[in-house]
């Protein structure tokens, strides 16, 4: 019997690894600019503190709902399909933006960074691009450098939008915030265009290619909705998601304002909150690779275990700190984003490692949809319950949610066998 040649997976993985690397570079410093103007934005337009936040809300809604029409993209045209459309996505939205801003429209400016959130949407989506091709012994490992990769967009995203400020005001002039979106949208423009000339041949073709399913039917996200509650190990992956992204973003959310109400100083205030949140990041992503190192070594459920108690340990540090205890609300903090990163390598490692790359863009999908809405639930809680009950009892709230993972990662979780020929 004459074999067909399969193609080096390994060179082709190194080839995806690296061009995801550099994207999510660029996307991630599209990312952190958005982030860093959007409340200063909508203030500034709607002439309302009580709208500040809206900006980061409207990136997560945005990041979560575009999943629906990504996800039958990337099943017809593979990683690159999706990704694409995620930036370019978020390039419409930095046009939305730029015309608000010439036309005093605070109305739009909200559909627009809806709009903008994509691109949160397509950095997420990558980590899945990174397990395609990936060995199952290092599967982990591989989607942590991409998480990783992040780190440094998001570290340097702030710094760049003050810069593009000056750029754009000294040589076109205009409205402010003008240059940190055309900075945005040219980010953006690179990364789409980085994915569509390198990201080939397409990861996830290749696998499916390789595992004999090019000829599945093309599935949606209420596909990965039944997976989800049929499949153990999927279903473990969405809620460890879901939950850890909650709690991440509902403590983060409100400890600037804990710090501010500690502090007499506005500028003082905003110089320690830069500083504590940027610790913060910092362990979201930068010890990722070892995250998945742990996940390749011990298995996903250990990790998701620990990042539960390193969840509420979290919670129990930053929710006990006084607004003025910034040694201790930065050690929260830290291992808040340590907790948040073994959730979320873990859980895409356990997901991914469940289904056949025939269902793995619905079931990913799925995922990070629920992942958005969870942290949209976040966001949305988060104020009354700081307003009505202070930040240490948002933060209590927070660990009971974190701790309602536990029931389904009791017992063993043993991914089924992939079926043979198309799933």
């Amino acid at each position: 019997m004459t074999v067909a040649a399969q193609p080096d997976t390994t060179q082709l993985q190194k080839r995806v690894l690296r061009t995801l690397f550099t994207t999510q570079i660029l996307g991630g410093l599209a990312v952190g600019i958005g982030i860093a103007v959007g409340a200063l934005l909508i203030e500034d337009m709607t002439g309302s503190s009580t709208y500040a936040g809206l900006g980061q809300s409207l990136f997560v809604g945005g990041s979560a709902l575009v999943v629906v029409p990504a996800v039958r993209i990337t099943e017809r045209f593979g990683r690159r399909g999706g990704l694409a459309f995620g930036y370019a996505c978020a390039v419409a939205g930095t046009l939305v933006i730029v015309g608000a801003i010439h036309l005093d429209n605070a109305a739009l400016v909200v559909c627009g960074y809806f709009l903008l959130g994509s691109a949160s949407f397509a950095g997420l989506q990558s980590r899945y691009a990174a397990a395609d091709l990936a060995p199952e012994a290092r599967r982990g490992s591989h989607l942590a450098i991409v998480v990783w990769a992040t780190t440094i967009g998001s570290v340097v995203g702030p710094s760049v939008a003050g810069l593009a400020e000056r750029w754009w005001s000294a040589w076109v002039g205009g409205p402010a915030y003008v240059g940190s979106m055309v900075a945005i949208g040219l980010l953006c423009v690179l990364t789409a265009a980085v994915i569509g000339v390198f990201l080939r041949p397409d990861p996830l073709l290749t696998a499916r290619e390789l595992s004999g399913e090019t000829d599945a039917p093309r599935r949606s996200i209420a596909d990965g909705y039944r997976t989800a509650t049929t499949n153990r190990a999927v279903r473990t992956g969405v809620v460890a998601a879901a939950l850890g992204h909650f709690v991440m973003v509902g403590v983060m959310a409100m400890t600037a304002l804990h710090i501010r109400h500690g502090m007499a100083d506005p500028e003082q205030a905003l110089t320690v909150v830069g500083v504590i949140l940027g610790l913060h990041i910092g362990g979201m992503y930068a010890l990722a690779p070892v995250v998945g190192r742990l996940v390749d070594r011990h298995g996903a459920r250990p990790v998701l275990v620990g990042g539960t108690a390193v969840l509420v340990a979290a919670c129990a540090v930053a929710g006990s700190s006084p607004a003025d205890g910034h040694v201790r609300l930065s050690i929260g903090l830290v291992l808040l984003g340590l907790g948040w990163s073994a959730m979320t390598v873990g859980s895409a490692a356990l997901v991914t490692g469940a289904v056949t790359p025939a269902r793995r863009p619905s079931t990913q999908g799925f995922s990070d949809l629920v992942m958005g809405l969870a942290a949209m639930g976040a966001g949305i809680a988060s104020g009354p319950i700081v307003e009505y009950a202070g930040y240490g009892m948002l933060c209590v709230c927070c660990a009971v949610v974190a701790l309602c993972v536990v029931p389904f990662l009791m017992g063993r979780i043993v991914p089924p066998k992939p079926a043979e020929g198309p799933a």
